[in-house]
């Protein structure tokens, strides 16, 4: 028999309203109220303890600690989220208030702070504390729901900022170190150690598309840890702690937890600093990976299935199609009948993941050349990709 399970963002939310307690609205998460005991565990380090650095740079945890957590920052955000009434309500949507807590860290000496969004979704003030105890009020300088990702600014003047140096979440592998900060249950500055467990995860972006190249690690993630860093064993960033898959009937941290890879927000910053928000390209298709299992069924060995099109968007326009054969392949349900995308722009698109990762890397407005395969012959179109919606909802695809 399957254990429950369930992926949860880890920002930490409660709240008060006409004087009843509230679950919150950033994550529902019970997480035992008074009843919880706190045990303090040592963490054993990254490298030998009889040496700060050797001679390769890595760091112990210990180490990394002392030089990074100054700069991990405890976000406090006052939020209000609308609810559709319920029979007492008369249908009349009610307003939620609370508080949600989470994690950031500093970007640079200007008093920039990156964040998950979620955190601070729906937040009507947000303030942040360092180690030292003193609070900063903070405004919203952009987010992008798309990523998970958000950029805080604090006045720097006689704030003593701690930026942490970004690293690179190319090259990781399974195996390699994690270290995590951040402020689990409001236990701030909290230091948690693992590795890296997996690669290439796909996690849902707070606004319904998928967030791609995820890094899945074991380190003890919690709510409150969102927005954190997770850091490898030189103390550089490598991801955001995001969101962690819970099972077995509750919903704390069963070793599997998600970081947003620090290359796809390293995308982002500039657009977000300046505009305050990030555009997607769009294609407005969903689609499979064509593999092995779909021998003898396609008339090619790899590719993207298109599964449905978005009617009135870019394909839709361009002529492409999608599924309208409902049948299983593996005991999973598919779409058979649609085009097989081949290529985009004479890249060869092997998975549905290739043809998301290429869409990405454009810009709306950009037109595309995309190869496809349809009663066995091979044509080409053109398509004028827009701007993607700022969430995704029934009827509409991704990329």
């Amino acid at each position: 028999m399957q254990t429950p399970r369930s992926i949860l963002p880890v920002a930490l939310v409660s709240g008060v309203i006409g004087g009843g307690l509230v679950a919150g609205a950033v994550a529902v998460l019970d997480i035992g109220g008074s009843d919880r005991t706190t045990t303090v565990v040592q963490q054993a380090p990254l490298a030998t303890a009889d040496a700060s650095q050797n001679s390769s740079g890595v760091l112990t945890a210990r180490d990394i600690y002392k030089r990074d957590a100054p700069g991990v920052a405890y976000i406090t955000a006052q939020v209000v989220q609308r609810t559709s009434g319920g029979p007492f309500d008369f249908g009349i949507p009610q307003e939620q208030q609370g508080i949600a807590t989470g994690s950031g860290f500093v970007l640079d000496k200007d008093g920039t702070i990156a964040t998950n969004a979620h955190v601070v979704d729906g937040a009507t003030k947000v303030s942040v504390r360092f180690g030292d105890g003193a609070t900063h009020a903070a405004k919203v300088l952009g987010v992008d729901k798309s990523t998970d990702l958000a950029l805080l600014k604090i006045d720097p003047k006689g704030v003593d900022l701690h930026p942490l140096q970004l690293g690179t979440s190319k090259g990781l592998q399974v195996g390699d170190p994690t270290v995590a900060i951040g402020n689990p249950f409001g236990l701030d500055r909290t230091l948690t150690t693992g590795v890296v467990s997996a690669l290439q995860r796909q996690i849902k972006a707070p606004n319904g598309f998928t967030i791609d190249h995820v890094i899945q690690t074991d380190a003890a993630i919690n709510p409150g840890n969102s927005g954190g860093p997770l850091l490898d064993a030189y103390g550089r960033v490598i991801g955001i702690n995001s969101q962690i898959e819970t099972g077995g009937g509750g919903n704390g941290n069963v070793g599997i937890g998600f970081a947003i890879p620090i290359d796809t927000v390293k995308q982002k910053l500039s657009q977000l600093k300046t505009s305050g928000t990030v555009s997607y390209a769009y294609l407005g298709v969903s689609s499979t990976t064509v593999d092995s299992s779909f021998a003898g069924l396609l008339p090619v060995k790899s590719g993207a299935l298109l599964q449905t099109v978005d009617a009135g968007g870019p394909a839709a326009k361009a002529g492409l199609k999608g599924g309208d054969i409902q049948a299983q392949v593996g005991g999973t349900p598919v779409a058979l009948g649609g085009d097989i995308v081949t290529k985009v722009d004479g890249h060869s698109i092997k998975s549905a993941t290739d043809l998301q990762s290429l869409i990405s890397h454009h810009k709306p407005g950009d037109k595309v050349k995309i190869e496809y395969v349809r009663n066995r012959r091979t044509h080409t179109t053109d398509v004028t990709l827009t701007t993607r919606p700022l969430s995704l909802t029934s009827g509409q695809q991704t990329p």
